[in-house]
């Protein structure tokens, strides 16, 4: 049976488009994160390019080989280089590596997956290292209502709350942790007024 997101990557449309997401480069650039990055369910590989525009040593993967495909590509197009490996989280060799900086930008799991995640992540964060979060809120379900192309799991469970990052990341301290509502152009499949959770946060030493 076909992987969901090998039958939504392997299309040559870049489903989610070639930017990077607004709140990751944002938050890239203001504070000049350099080092190795870890990106977990990339997708496609725009936010993995634009790290690598910026210096950084990019660490990303997925579960889908044709997402690998299209970043692998948008990567060569753009002359950077990045490492992306296919697979589970606790199955990869990238795992072994400590980053500066892991990013997760709309990269929702199975509420039983979610938690064990984000603590994989967390360790393998160094001292004083950043955590990215971007995903939509709990509260986009209603949204979703009248906004269906802007995007997001159908499934509650699956959404974020200010909550979810205390939780999940008690060691660091907070950057920014808010709600918010914005209105995305990222491809076809984020496309309109969605409300979402944003999160930074640096790993205490």
């Amino acid at each position: 049976m076909e992987n969901l997101w090998d039958s939504r990557f392997k299309d040559k449309e870049y489903v989610y488009g070639t930017l990077p997401n607004v709140f990751f480069k944002n938050t890239i650039d203001k504070y000049n994160l350099k080092g190795k990055l870890l990106l977990p369910a990339e997708g496609e590989g725009r936010n993995a390019v634009y790290a690598a525009q910026k210096g950084m040593d990019v660490y990303a993967f997925d579960t889908s080989i044709e997402g690998k495909n299209k970043a692998m590509k948008l990567a060569q197009g753009n002359q950077v280089s990045i490492n992306y490996e296919v697979g589970d989280f606790f199955e990869l060799e990238l795992t072994n590596e400590q980053f500066e900086v892991v990013a997760f930008i709309y990269a929702h799991f199975s509420p039983e997956l979610l938690p064990i995640y984000h603590k994989k992540a967390a360790e393998l964060l160094k001292p004083n290292g950043m955590i990215i979060i971007e995903g939509f809120s709990k509260n986009h379900i209603e949204n979703q209502k009248t906004n269906p192309t802007a995007g997001g799991p159908k499934n509650l469970d699956m959404l974020f709350s200010v909550d979810t990052m205390k939780r999940d990341f008690p060691d660091f301290d907070i950057i920014k942790l808010e709600e918010t509502e914005e209105y995305l152009e990222e491809g076809k499949f984020h496309n309109g007024k969605a409300k979402l959770i944003q999160f930074i946060g640096r790993k205490r030493v």
